[in-house]
Order: structure tokens, then C-alpha cells, then sequence
């Protein structure tokens, strides 16, 4: 296993473990208890990130065996017959099951997917619902969801109990990468063109490190606090409730529909949300 791949699944590790702390304080009573996504509990939250957890553990495996590909082909062929409803679908259900067998799973299946990512051959790319991904790709992915959904989950212990947020941390750069790294995406996404031309983007870490992306003299660029840009790109803040600062048109719109997840355009956070 490679020291990028390592350092990614660890920071996925401490995320989790972090979120996991936080629904095991919040008990029976804040298991059922809204989280700022409509409709969503902190059950649909978790539920969520173990469907999307076994989903991946099975698109790893999908090379192994003939029933192994089957059983990934089965999950592709569900998602086109509801692709705007399968996730939420798959989330939805297993949020009804029992609050310690929902829990035991997403153990399991957060054990499982470090080993099943850590066991892909080098190079090998797995199947997902869009290209296929590396291992340290789906790492990625897999720390921008838990750490998104994870502020869902704080969120909703802030309203139960006033607990804050846990502070960021410079585990983050990850989500800030992949916010960066999919700008062509969220055009895309929008059915519109992407600029040509590459963005500079500076970002203070929590550390106080500065995260650099794109040539220096890029004529459009973006600046500013990273914790911010996260919560955009993760759509858990509205644009003009963060310190970021858009020198260029450009880049400025990048900011209103930048998203760092798959699927259909979200509808963000109103204004000091």
C-alpha cells in the first residue's frame, strides 16, 4: 500500500471515528433527531454513508469473481432504474432498520472498505456511477462524504444540546482537493462550458498552511479561509456567508455552483444557514 493511499484511509479513519463519538453521545433520542438535509435524521445520515460504504466495498470486489461483477451489475442497473432516487432510497431504508444493528454495520462496512481498498491491485481502477476510481480516489471521495454528513450530524447535536462543531482539522485538504480537482464538474453538471484556462486557488489550512492549486499568474484565482471553501464545495454554506474572495468573473461563478459530490446540482444553504 502506497504512503498517499495510507495517509488517506487513516484521515478517513479518524473522521469516521470522530462522527461515530458524536451519534454514540447523542443516544436513542438524537438518533431520530433532524439534521439540516430535509427530511434527513441523524439514522438517514449515517444510514447513508454505510449504503454508500458497502456499495463501494462491492464495486471493489467487482473484479474477483463472475458473481462479484454480477453483484456490482445488479446495484448499476438499480441506479438506472431511479437514478435521482436510488441513493436516497438505499439510505431511507436502512434508516429504519434498528439504531444498533445500523450501527454495527456501518462498523463493519467502515472496516471492510479500508481493507477492500487496501487489497486492490496496483492500478487497478474500480467501477462506480461515474469513471472509474482508484483506490486513493475513492478514499478521497469516500472522507468528502463522511466529512460533509458528519457536519449534518453536528449540526443537529448543536440544536439538541448546544454542542459545537469539532474544530477543523488539516485533514480537510482533502475535501479542498477534490473541491478544486472536480471545477470542470460542476460546470458540467450545470450544462455549461468550463473556463479553458486553470484558476489559481490559495488556501489557509486550520494550521495556518498555505494550500496552493494552478499556475501563479492565473488571470482568474480564489483566496481565502480552506474551512470555508470545504463547506462550499460540500454545499454546507452559502457563498456569501464565507471569507473567500474571487478576483475574476470567472472564478466568482465557479463559486456559486461549485460542488465536490456526484449527482445532480444540490440546492445549496440560504443565507446564514
Amino acid at each position: 500500500m502506497s504512503d498517499l493511499l495510507q495517509g488517506l484511509l487513516d484521515d478517513l479513519a479518524a473522521e469516521g471515528d470522530q462522527l461515530r463519538d458524536t451519534v454514540l453521545e447523542l443516544g436513542v433520542d438524537g438518533w431520530t433527531a433532524p439534521t439540516p438535509a430535509p427530511g434527513w435524521t441523524v439514522a438517514t445520515q449515517v444510514a447513508h454513508l454505510l449504503w454508500t460504504d458497502e456499495v463501494a466495498i462491492l464495486g471493489a470486489h467487482s473484479h474477483e469473481s463472475p458473481a462479484a461483477k454480477q453483484a456490482w451489475d445488479d446495484i448499476v442497473l438499480a441506479a438506472i432504474g431511479d437514478p435521482m432516487g436510488f441513493v436516497d432510497a438505499g439510505a431511507l431504508e436502512i434508516a429504519a432498520l434498528p439504531r444498533p444493528e445500523v450501527l454495527d454495520r456501518w462498523a463493519t462496512g467502515r472496516a471492510a472498505l479500508r481493507e477492500a481498498l487496501t487489497a486492490l491491485p496496483a492500478g487497478h481502477k474500480m467501477p462506480w456511477f461515474g469513471p472509474p476510481m482508484s483506490a486513493a480516489s475513492m478514499a478521497t471521495a469516500r472522507f468528502m462524504e463522511t466529512w460533509a454528513h458528519a457536519l449534518d450530524v453536528y449540526d443537529a447535536a448543536a440544536s439538541l444540546n448546544g454542542q459545537s462543531r469539532p474544530a477543523p482539522t488539516d485533514r480537510i485538504r482533502h475535501v479542498a482537493h477534490l473541491g478544486v480537482r472536480t471545477r470542470n464538474y460542476a460546470y458540467s453538471v450545470h450544462e455549461q462550458e468550463p473556463p479553458a484556462d486553470e484558476f489559481r486557488v490559495e488556501l489557509t489550512a486550520p494550521s495556518g498552511e498555505l494550500w496552493v492549486w494552478g499556475p501563479e499568474d492565473a488571470a482568474q484565482s480564489v483566496r481565502g479561509p480552506a474551512y470555508d471553501f470545504c463547506l462550499l464545495v460540500t454545499q454546507r454554506v452559502n457563498r456569501g456567508d464565507t471569507g473567500l474572495v474571487a478576483l475574476g468573473d470567472d472564478a466568482e461563478h465557479w463559486l456559486g455552483i461549485a460542488q465536490a459530490f456526484a449527482g445532480p446540482p444540490g440546492p445549496g444553504r440560504e443565507p446564514g444557514a
